[in-house]
């Protein structure tokens, strides 16, 4: 455990100023030899399933968002040549503005968070806040928003992770580790009745979505027995996989995962867990980097069909950031995501657990639905849009300041707005740098050297 002070924690932090000027974060510009980016996407597809990939194509090729959305991989091999302060947090590794939203805590309470942690890993803190920042112009462009809109949105992203920081720079450990943000906070801080009544709304959505709703939409009786409808290509039931071989392989891996998974849980959560069986399992097909991999919803009852429970049974793949970083610690993947989401988390899903056996293919596991909501970005306007950026920001900071030197960061990043205005102009820079790499990604698939199909 570190014996520094606070004062020379502090004085560490606005040391590295010499060496990494807030300002030089602004900069962006391809090096000569900067990898193809198309081929940086093909590259991830390999080990996917092969007749889900070009649906992965399909999403990304919908907008320069969606395609952002997608190509963390381009976006982490341009960020190992940006600077860094050499300040190291527990990273997402994909901090884009979707990858935030509300869920529940073990205490029922609906809180907003970074909520997808597939590539996390120990890493710059820089490189999530300039993935944030640039989602937001993407998104203002998407929504046809004006630079002169834009540019707040993206700057108040920053500034409020700086703030945050700041604020949990001088507060005490425990608070910090603590801290969360609940919906109903967000709700009772906006000084518009109309947005007040819209963060309600969608909080009362969010709350409606559990396994019995779910179990409401997703299946049907079949011979007297509950089973998970088959809606191809996004949802199939293993038993409709046309090539039964496959079938019977991603049935083996979920059973085997499950095995294994039971033992990462808490005493009270195995017994719990303890009390469902299986019932059904299905392949689904969720988000958009993430189509591709092996994922399942697995239908559990209780006491009867009218007590479901459904788990996601997620693969866990090599980290998009970790050829430019060290290798994690964990020997797993599953392991890694779990570990990295319990260091960024106020708090997790009680189900939250990985595979400690590997049949080639590393899984994690978590709730499907347990009161899971997102901001609806394409209805925002510009007035919302900045709210939200805020609480990212926030959001954003709470995280790496759990696990990393938040007296340091904050140090560095100090009371003005140096570091906000350069983050914002990289955020822009970069964003045209993803419009370029759209723009080949939708020629690859015009010229068919990749394939791309709807679903």
């Amino acid at each position: 455990m570190s014996k520094q002070t606070p004062a020379d924690r502090k004085k560490k932090g606005k040391a590295i100023r010499k060496t990494v000027p807030r300002s030089s974060h602004a900069d962006w510009s391809p090096p000569a030899d900067r990898p193809d980016p198309v081929d940086l996407i093909t590259g991830q597809d390999k080990e996917r399933l092969q007749w889900l990939v070009p649906i992965r194509h399909s999403r990304m090729a919908v907008s320069a968002f969606t395609f952002y959305r997608g190509a963390a991989k381009v976006m982490a091999a341009d960020l190992a040549g940006t600077p860094a302060t050499g300040l190291s947090a527990q990273i997402c590794g994909d901090a884009h503005l979707s990858n935030f939203g509300s869920f529940a805590s073990p205490e029922r309470q609906q809180l907003f968070d970074i909520n997808d942690f597939d590539e996390t890993l120990p890493g710059p803190w820089e490189w999530d806040l300039k993935r944030l920042a640039t989602s937001f112009v993407l998104a203002g462009h998407d929504n046809d928003f004006k630079q002169t809109d834009i540019t707040p949105i993206v700057t108040q992203s920053v500034a409020s992770y700086r703030q945050a920081m700041a604020k949990f720079a001088t507060a005490r450990t425990m608070d910090t580790w603590y801290a969360h943000i609940s919906v109903q906070q967000i709700a009772d801080a906006l000084p518009k009745k109309k947005d007040r009544a819209q963060v309600t709304k969608s909080a009362a959505k969010a709350r409606s979505k559990d396994s019995l709703k779910a179990a409401s939409k997703l299946t049907h009786e079949v011979d007297g027995q509950l089973r998970i409808k088959s809606q191809p290509p996004l949802l199939i039931p293993l038993r409709d996989v046309a090539d039964q071989d496959k079938a019977e392989s991603l049935r083996k891996d979920v059973h085997q995962s499950l095995s294994g998974y039971r033992s990462t849980l808490t005493d009270d959560r195995k017994l719990l867990l303890d009390r469902f069986h299986i019932v059904d399992i299905a392949l689904k097909v969720v988000g958009v980097g993430s189509v591709g991999t092996r994922c399942m919803i697995v239908l559990f009852a209780g006491k009867d069909d009218g007590d479901p429970l459904f788990l996601q049974v997620k693969e866990a793949t090599d980290a998009v950031v970790e050829d430019y970083l060290p290798k994690s610690t964990y020997p797993l993947h599953g392991q890694r995501v779990v570990e990295g989401q319990r260091l960024m988390q106020a708090y997790g899903d009680i189900f939250l657990g990985w595979s400690v056996k590997s049949s080639g293919h590393q899984y994690y596991t978590r709730q499907f639905h347990d009161m899971k909501g997102s901001a609806d970005v394409a209805a925002m306007n510009p007035r919302r849009m900045g709210g939200y950026a805020k609480i990212c920001g926030a959001a954003l900071a709470h995280a790496h300041a759990r696990s990393g030197d938040s007296i340091a960061i904050a140090g560095y990043l100090g009371s003005g707005d140096t570091f906000d205005r350069a983050v914002t102009k990289f955020a822009f820079a970069y964003a045209d740098q993803n419009q370029q790499d759209y723009e080949t990604f939708k020629t690859a698939i015009a010229t068919g050297k990749i394939k791309a199909k709807e679903g």
